[in-house]
Parts: C-alpha cells; sequence; structure tokens
C-alpha cells in the first residue's frame, strides 16, 4: 500500500523520510503545503500543532518521521 508524505519546503525531516522510503523500496505519494493542500487543509487533517511531514500508510496515520522509521523496523524494512 503506498505512502502518502504530506510535506512542505525546505523541510529536512521531509526530505529524509522520502529518501528512506525510496531505500527500502516503498513507493510514495508526496503532497506539498501551498502545491497540494493549504495550510488550512492541514490543520482540518492532522490538528493544529501537528509538525511536517505527516506520514500516512492508506488510510492510517503513522505520525511524523519518527514514527514512520519505527513503523518500517516493526514491519522489518530497517
Amino acid at each position: 500500500m503506498p505512502y502518502t508524505v504530506y510535506s512542505k519546503k525546505n523541510c529536512s525531516y521531509c526530505n529524509n523520510i522520502k529518501k528512506i522510503l525510496t531505500g527500502v523500496g516503498e513507493s510514495y505519494i508526496e503532497l506539498t503545503l501551498d502545491r497540494n493542500f493549504s495550510k488550512e487543509d492541514f490543520i482540518r487533517k492532522f490538528g493544529y500543532g501537528a509538525s511536517f511531514p505527516r506520514i500516512m500508510e492508506g488510510d492510517q496515520l503513522l505520525g511524523g518521521a519518527n514514527e514512520t522509521i519505527m513503523h518500517l523496523r516493526q514491519k522489518g524494512l530497517l
């Protein structure tokens, strides 16, 4: 199931998780702030105070970069 990475420009955590997903052979769709969604859309979906990146696997929110790395470890990919 592909991942969805909600990212923004100049976000090192966003860039790192995309590199990690690519490195373990997992496909993802990248959605970028101000290109694919607005700040208001992001807050509505993830709540006020949510940070970038936000990563989903299908309909399941994994969380940020650290939670996604833990998820990949549990799957035996890291």
